[in-house]
């Protein structure tokens, strides 16, 4: 073979230091890419030959398997397939039952991808470990996703996961993966080349044109002689196809192909048809076709393709050129001949593929066929696979009812697998025949579904709300979720909802059937989120306190589990801290591996770190939650980060964060998070004493309808204070009364704590003084730590302009303790000031070391640490291999100047 490496120095020099990075310990992801023919694969060829003692994993895409879920990871990971049961449990069961090793509920993809992190590290341990993937723009979606998905987490596992790809490449799960591109040879290395492939002397000016017109691409250079004759090449009359680079050379080979015979030709498709380069199978079909063993010599006497245990040919795009260059009369003779030879009781889904490929037209026993593949891939969490065979089965329905079901069927798969745009165009083939009413509703409900997917605010509430409608005459379970999908649709809106608002969606669902008895907890939740919206908070709130106790049962199911967060929501809204217990749903979210679940609780924890003061752990979880949002690549409003910056104070970031959060607020119509944005912005400016501004956030705030099953009460709390403080309390009288249509009601200390200390800031006298202690002694038994700070604080301040200073520092010395150790520095600032104004001094806190050196995610480990993780459960959370925690943990060792794990647990809290 002549070889193609000319001036590919600089691309050498890459891979050699890839090599060397690896075998050092290091971890590595890169995506080798030029156009068709540059030379990607001799290059991958260099790099595996520089892999001295590395277990090395080779496979490549194939185009016709595209559509089979997770047949190149399958590849990669079956060397390490005893590695398994190494791996935390919910990962290993995730991989085996994405690989069809035993059944289960269909995996996460996320949990599938952390699994193959979690396997490569593994394998890395004893010796270095090089993954390579040629022809990655024909990767299965399961296989990319999961193992982009590895590569981007890759740090110091001693793994190198190499990629090649075709340009221009449409796989964008590699596009932020490090780059090489692989271009075109220059002009004197690709003379020399094409002189190489030639005979004779070939003509300077065809020379000089083919090398213009191929851009020194070397296969192009190599393979194009071949299509012409000597005098051709020589004579300067050798024509120049005009299309683009690749099909030029799948030209020549085409024209290659038509010197062969009949026989060998088809011979050559059913190999190109054959996926595996499965030579028995290939041979097998053969037989059907009549071919014998003697036309073997012929296809391979151009050395075109070469047949030993496996069919292998000379570069992947004479697969291609073979293939597009038979009529479809022939490509169907070779599927069906494939599909005879294949097993359908050992390989059911490629047998259903050839057969659906060698169909002429529809044909209900293959369509029926693919349903059962789609069923597999299903099961197996390939839901882009399943979509691919629903799709086909759509196509070669005879009735045209079962062909709208199998397209609704197929888009309800792309929607699942992400595939949005897909999804939608098969919904429209699927609304465009006729369908029974409760595929129909179904159909609407899945436009609804996507609408609110892409855009959560404006017009999900109305389409979610037809489909709810149409689904009550077919059945009322479904029915009443999909009025629960309508009402949170119309919550998120809020007040830029569309012609459907909340009210309108809760009357509609109190209009619904009931539940059948007895009433699941989504049933209960349904029905006082319906009621809190018509009759009022006193009257939902027996009802949804109901509800809220629901959700408390350990064997939630998976649809239950996905309403968990707003049952929490809700419990938030009925004054109930309850709604502070969501480490549980942060757990069963982590041991489902629902990941897609995982960014909501995780939002709803932070909330309750920061509401009982333990702003360093919200700050811990918020890395874990942009960790996830980088992982699943969902994106995510940033809440809990908007929340935080504004309890610590910090002016510049939480402003920015509202400023951002604001502008994709009203892009997406999602008018709930206005109320969010406005206590954010008061509750900031609170702390910093500027309550004008903060009267300001908190009126804008106060001014949105109730959402989300909350009450803007805190909005009320802010602009109460703001209004008292700013010398505006006529402001704040129509606030209070606003406030206590909820906190009588509730009744708990929570509720009164937060009352009392309104209505002391309204107050005068004994009178305030008063409600200050009622306040303090109310919150005191409470969680809410923040809230018991504030108290203490509005009371000093009070005590101070009354002229009583020595009973002010005695409330507002524990004040200024309690907003310093819980990291709330403008309000610790703004005490620190009160309490030297009465004549206290301010003291140091000296409590909390603050690890400088450390990273944000060095100090993240080493706070699971200290709460006990493990490694892999560090690195499960983190999305990280348990090798990158321990390269991690190395680090802060040094910088913390310990040696082991239970030094660190001894030292002070990590900040």
């Amino acid at each position: 073979m002549i070889s193609v490496f000319r001036d590919r120095h600089a691309e050498c020099q890459v891979l050699d230091r890839l090599i060397d990075d690896v075998r050092g310990g290091e971890s590595r992801a890169l995506v080798v890419h030029g156009e068709a023919g540059s030379g990607k694969t001799a290059l991958l060829d260099y790099l595996t030959g520089r892999a001295v003692e590395y277990h090395v994993v080779r496979t490549a895409g194939i185009e016709a398997e595209k559509e089979l879920a997770y047949a190149a990871l399958h590849v990669v990971c079956m060397p390490m397939i005893d590695l398994l049961d190494r791996l935390p449990p919910p990962q290993r069961d995730a991989l085996r039952t994405a690989f069809g090793l035993s059944a289960g509920s269909p995996p996460d993809r996320f949990l599938v991808g952390l699994g193959v992190l979690s396997l490569l590290a593994e394998s890395g341990r004893d010796r270095p470990l090089l993954c390579v993937v040629d022809d990655a723009q024909w990767l299965d979606l399961a296989s990319a996703q999961a193992l982009t998905f590895a590569a981007r987490r890759l740090i110091a596992e001693s793994v190198a996961l190499v990629f090649a790809v075709r340009d221009p490449y449409p796989v964008r799960e590699l596009a932020n993966l490090t780059q090489m591109e692989v271009a075109g040879l220059p002009d004197h290395d690709a003379y020399e080349l094409l002189s190489a492939a030639v005979s004779g002397r070939i003509d300077e000016g065809v020379a000089a044109r083919l090398i213009a017109e191929t851009r020194g691409n070397p296969l192009a250079l190599l393979e194009l002689p071949r299509g012409f004759t000597m005098a051709e090449l020589t004579s300067g009359f050798a024509g120049s196809p005009a299309a683009a680079l690749p099909k030029w050379i799948e030209e020549s080979f085409t024209r290659q192909l038509g010197r062969l015979s009949p026989d060998a030709r088809l011979l050559l498709l059913v190999a190109a048809a054959e996926p595996v380069g499965d030579a028995v199978l290939v041979w097998r079909a053969a037989a059907r076709l009549g071919l014998e063993h003697g036309v073997e010599a012929a296809a391979s006497a151009d050395g075109l393709v070469e047949f030993g245990t496996r069919v292998q040919f000379r570069h992947p795009l004479l697969r291609s050129a073979i293939y597009a260059a038979a009529g479809a009369p022939e490509r169907r003779r070779a599927h069906a001949a494939l599909a005879f030879a294949t097993d359908p009781r050992i390989d059911p889904d490629r047998h259903a593929w050839h057969a659906a490929q060698a169909a002429e037209g529809p044909d209900e026993e293959v369509a029926a066929e693919l349903d059962r593949s789609a069923d597999r891939a299903a099961a197996r969490g390939g839901q882009a696979a399943a979509a691919a065979f629903l799709e086909r089965s759509s196509e070669l329905s005879p009735d045209p009812v079962r062909r709208g079901e199998r397209a609704l069927a197929a888009a309800q798969a792309k929607h699942h697998a992400g595939l949005t745009e897909a999804a939608l165009a098969l919904l429209a083939r699927a609304k465009a025949g006729p369908l029974p009413p409760l595929p129909r509703a179904q159909a609407d409900l899945l436009g609804a579904q996507i609408a609110f997917t892409q855009n959560r605010g404006r017009d999900a509430a109305s389409l979610l709300l037809d489909a709810a409608r149409q689904l009550v005459p077919l059945g009322v379970p479904l029915a009443r979720e999909t009025f629960l999908d309508a009402l949170l649709a119309a919550m998120f809106a809020g007040g830029l909802a569309g012609a459907v608002t909340v009210r309108d969606v809760a009357q509609a669902a109190r209009e619904a059937p009931p539940a059948p008895e007895p009433p699941r907890a989504v049933d209960l939740l349904l029905d006082g989120l319906a009621t809190r919206f018509t009759a009022g908070y006193a009257a939902a709130l027996p009802m949804l306190r109901r509800a809220v106790t629901s959700f408390d049962r350990r064997d939630l199911s998976a649809a239950e589990l996905r309403w968990l967060w707003l049952a929490q929501i809700t419990a938030g809204n009925l004054w109930d801290e309850r709604t502070l217990d969501t480490e549980r749903h942060v757990r069963l979210a982590r041991e489902s591996g629902a990941l897609e679940t995982l960014p909501l609780a995780l939002t709803a924890r932070i909330g309750a770190h920061v509401l009982v003061g333990e702003l360093a752990e919200a700050a811990a979880l918020l890395e874990e939650l942009q960790a996830v949002t980088a992982a699943t690549g969902i994106p995510f409003a940033s809440y809990g980060a908007l929340l935080l910056a504004a309890w610590q104070g910090r002016e510049a970031h939480a402003a920015t964060l509202i400023d951002t959060t604001t502008t994709e607020i009203l892009r997406r119509g999602e008018g709930f998070g206005l109320v969010i944005t406005g206590v954010a912005g008061a509750v900031l400016y609170n702390g910093l004493g500027r309550h004008a501004d903060a009267l300001a956030a908190a009126e804008r705030a106060a001014e949105q309808p109730p959402v989300m099953g909350v009450e803007p009460w805190q909005a009320l709390v802010e602009l109460i204070e703001a209004a008292v403080r700013g010398g505006r309390p006529d402001r704040a009288a129509g606030a209070f009364e606003r406030l206590r249509e909820t906190t009588e009601p509730a009744g708990t200390d929570w509720a009164r704590g937060i009352e009392a200390r309104c209505r002391a800031l309204l107050s005068d006298g004994e009178s305030a003084q008063h409600r200050y202690d009622e306040a303090i002694e109310r919150l005191g038994r409470t969680r809410i730590r923040g809230e018991l700070a504030r108290a203490h604080l509005l009371c000093g301040e009070w005590l101070r302009r009354e002229g009583r200073s020595a009973d002010a520092r005695r409330y507002l010395g524990p004040a200024h303790e309690m907003f310093s150790a819980m990291g709330m520095h403008a309000f610790a600032r703004r005490a620190a000031g009160e309490l030297a104004a009465a004549g206290g001094a301010v003291g140091g806190r000296g409590a909390v070391a603050t690890a400088t050196a450390l990273t944000h995610q060095e100090s993240q480990i080493a706070r699971l640490v200290k709460d006990g993780l493990s490694n892999a459960e560090i690195a499960a959370r983190l999305f990280i291999s348990p090798r990158t925690v321990e390269w991690h943990l190395g680090k802060i060792f040094v910088k913390l100047g310990v040696t082991s794990r239970r030094q660190l647990h001894r030292r002070r809290p990590i900040r």
